[in-house]
């Protein structure tokens, strides 16, 4: 069964046919779709990794980066985690038709307002097979219709999964359109971007240089699942241990994804205290370490370079953590605030007074307080997947899920009413 359309604007009218189809389908036909996705993950799981296991083994994909290497790999764990989280999304509320207002206008006109799909979205995402999955089922959930285009980094991998897609699409009688796989060639970008009237959203997931390239042309509407220059603060009156474990955690657990922490800030009043321990932790994990001047002064033995002014705005997605000290919690507010990108920031205090002002301060999609920023995640936040976390504050901010994938219309019934 072919998944990669010969063109992007045939692919394009194809996705447009089915999202008017698939907006009207009832929740019992999709989620029996979902359904069998589920199943055919789980049943197709040795393939799978056989198409995954030739991307990691063609040459393309010799010179990535671990992290990025780390993206690309599909494990029996990870396999079996896309099904889950299909199944996930079933279980939760279709946002199709629900009611957001009712109310009966001076008029005596009847006013309801109702979220509806948004029609044709298009996901650009790097070597992370696993979103082809978790998009789709959202998508399809959702009445969104939704063209895939990965990196070619893992085109067999995608491929392997949308052609799953599409077989539990046409199992369950719904248009084969409603999932469509482009190639990984760089000038489909432009067409993407400026499909006006074939495509309603454009979701990119990658890098500066991919939210820079599409900024530059895009004509459509965009919604940016961006970078994650994420950090860590552990104030005065923190208990240690628990700053240590999540400082760890949002660092090591995972570096290559856009919530993981990529930069540390303590205060000065335990510095000297805190950051040998913490360091060391980290360091014996491989972590690559910089610093400012109070950072490097107070991490002992511990190796840890000069940081560059470059190193406060960078997200690594790899082994390599920014540290810093700050004289006061209004200083790491103004410190994140001025470096960061709105995705996860973490405070580690005891202090009410301080977490709220943190919470209030901090300009970020999420805000966390005694706890690793590794939580922003669809899946953890009880969304069953998500296509990205948006650090934008129109329409969606945070994990896209089922709801940030709709938007509404107004039904309006009359008895025959006309203005005068």
């Amino acid at each position: 069964m072919a998944t990669v359309a010969p063109s992007v604007t045939e692919a394009l009218e194809s996705a447009r046919e089915a999202a008017r189809e698939l907006g009207r389908v009832p929740s019992e036909r999709k989620d029996a779709a979902l359904r069998r996705i589920a199943q055919l993950v789980r049943e197709r799981a040795d393939a799978i990794l056989e198409a995954n296991a030739a991307d990691l083994a063609d040459e393309r994909a010799q010179g990535l980066t671990s992290a990025l290497r780390d993206r690309l790999t599909l494990t029996p764990e990870r396999v079996e985690s896309m099904a889950a989280g299909v199944e996930e999304i079933v279980a939760l509320p279709d946002p199709v038709g629900e009611l957001l207002e009712e109310r009966t206008l001076r008029s005596g006109i009847q006013l309801r307002k109702v979220r509806v799909p948004l029609g044709v979205i298009a996901v650009i995402y790097e070597a992370r097979p696993n979103v082809t999955i978790d998009t789709a089922a959202l998508c399809l959930k959702s009445g969104n219709a939704i063209v895939l285009r990965g990196s070619s980094y893992a085109a067999n991998s995608n491929g392997a999964l949308v052609a799953l897609v599409r077989e539990a699409l046409a199992e369950n009688g719904l248009p084969e359109g409603s999932a469509v796989l482009l190639g990984g060639d760089r000038s489909e970008l432009r067409e993407l971007a400026t499909a006006e009237g074939l495509v309603d959203l454009v979701i990119p997931r990658g890098g500066e240089g991919l939210k820079a390239a599409l900024k530059e042309v895009a004509t459509v509407p965009v919604m940016y699942a961006a970078a994650g220059n994420c950090h860590v603060y552990v104030h005065a009156d923190a208990d240690l241990e628990m700053a240590r474990k999540i400082a760890y955690n949002a660092k090591v657990q995972r570096p290559g994804v856009c919530n993981a922490a990529e930069t540390l800030l303590v205060h000065a009043d335990i510095a000297d205290e805190f950051l040998p321990v913490a360091l060391r932790a980290l360091s014996d994990a491989s972590v690559e370490l910089v610093g400012d001047e109070r950072a490097r002064r107070a991490a002992g033995d511990v190796p840890i370079g000069e940081a560059s002014a470059e190193d406060w705005d960078t997200e690594y997605l790899d082994l390599h953590m920014a540290v810093g000290v700050v004289d006061s919690l209004e200083a790491a507010i103004e410190h994140i605030n001025r470096h960061g990108t709105g995705h996860s920031e973490a405070i580690v205090t005891s202090s009410e007074e301080a977490a709220r002002e943190f919470t209030e301060s901090v300009d970020a999609a999420c805000v966390y307080v005694n706890a690793s920023t590794r939580f922003t995640d669809g899946y953890e936040f009880g969304m069953g997947a998500e296509i990205g976390n948006s650090t934008q504050k129109l329409h969606a901010r945070g994990p896209i899920g089922l709801r940030e994938l709709t938007t509404f219309k107004y039904v309006l019934r009359g008895s025959g009413q006309v203005r005068e």
